[in-house]
């Protein structure tokens, strides 16, 4: 497992924090970046304060201990640290949060909401405790057994977000993609972002043999999470998948430049607001494609100043925040949906099924719609 075994990134940067606070605001702005810092208020809950906690224990200076377990699972790892940070350790903070929390389980053990659907995935393969039905699609959309393209679903686009599926599937239709669904299983993300990382090998075996058992040559998902993991986690654990990984938009966009989706514009939305979700963004650098797929669509883009981007403020529900702390995941994404109103967004539209639910969650009596980008090419193609 190399660098996955616990402590191995600590170990690596174990005193290159120095606390200076840069990671507590974003740069010259000094508006807050952190969301949960800005929540929870304690030097613990930054990056500085994890990164120093993490040097104590694997120093033995400080002894595990119960308490410790807020300070370090109470974290969206949403990556705005690393925006924020000069250090040299400075791409690597999310790496050493998510090591701590690996130690954390090793020494303490998971927390109860994280150990559930750790338990969910161990046996029905996803992390909503729902009978397996991926194959099943195939059947329901009259997709054939084998492809060149590869759709993989994602367990929150399946079980939970089946909107964000089925659009999908709608529009590679449209565009006469030849595409299927393997006998996908939970890529790993929810296990790997919470520390739980002894089940993450098998899963990820199982899915590159399903994905070869279908002869795909591309795999798409719609979910940010699991591009990253399928695209960057699986590469650290030796794990190849032996086939081009590509997030949706990417698709999209080839699709729409090769002239195999053709858009209504005479379908308008109104104002719309993106939310760059933190998988796609700050953690795989994927920020313009959707903006230029959204460029092509019947609506007037509107910009949250200064959180967009790498700057972009979180969701609030990654990094087993929602499961956990759900109070704490709804209160980020209000500030995330004000942020949208004060833009004068009528919608606000993302690129991840995990960032749609918590954001629409959120939304409520605030006049602001949620979608993904998925969802509205499909209303207008």
């Amino acid at each position: 497992m190399g660098d996955f075994e616990p402590g191995a990134k600590i170990e690596e940067w174990l005193h290159s924090c120095i606390r200076c606070g840069t990671c507590k605001y974003q740069f010259l702005e000094y508006s807050p970046s952190c969301p949960s810092g800005d929540h929870f208020g304690f030097e613990s809950y930054y990056a500085s304060g994890r990164i120093w906690l993490a040097r104590g224990l694997k120093t033995s200076q400080i002894e595990w201990d119960e308490s410790q377990l807020n300070p370090i699972f109470a974290c969206t790892t949403c990556g705005a640290c690393e925006v924020q940070c000069h250090a040299p350790h400075k791409e690597h903070i999310v790496e050493l949060i998510e090591d701590l929390r690996a130690l954390a389980v090793k020494n303490l053990g998971a927390i109860d909401a994280h150990e559930k659907f750790r338990k969910s995935i161990e046996e029905k393969f996803n992390p909503y405790n729902e009978a397996p039905h991926n194959r099943e699609l195939v059947r329901i959309h009259d997709l054939p057994e084998r492809a060149d393209i590869v759709l993989f679903v994602g367990c929150t686009s399946n079980y939970r977000e089946n909107q964000i599926r089925d659009a999908a599937i709608s529009v590679l239709k449209k565009a006469e993609v030849g595409f299927t669904v393997a006998d996908e299983r939970c890529c790993g993300s929810p296990l790997l972002r919470t520390g739980q990382r002894d089940l993450v090998a098998s899963l990820a075996e199982h899915n590159a043999k399903a994905i070869h058992e279908v002869g795909a040559k591309r795999l798409v998902t719609t979910c940010a999470g699991c591009y990253k993991t399928l695209s960057s986690d699986y590469k650290k654990m030796k794990i190849e998948l032996g086939v081009e990984i590509l997030h949706i938009t990417h698709l999209l966009e080839e699709l729409l430049g090769n002239g195999s989706l053709a858009i209504d514009m005479a379908r308008p939305f109104g104002k719309v607001a993106y939310h760059d979700p933190c998988h796609l963004g700050r953690h795989m650098g994927e920020y313009e494609t959707p903006r230029r797929i959204l460029s092509q669509l019947p609506f007037t883009y509107v910009k949250m100043k200064d959180k967009e981007k790498e700057n972009a403020w979180c969701c609030g529900a990654g990094g087993g925040a929602k499961a956990a702390y759900g109070e704490w995941a709804i209160e980020t994404a209000k500030k995330r949906i004000l942020q949208a109103v004060t833009a004068g967004a009528d919608i606000l539209v993302s690129t991840c099924p995990f960032c749609s639910r918590n954001l629409r969650d959120a939304s409520e009596s605030s006049g602001v719609q949620v979608f993904d980008l998925i969802e509205l090419v499909d209303r207008v193609t």
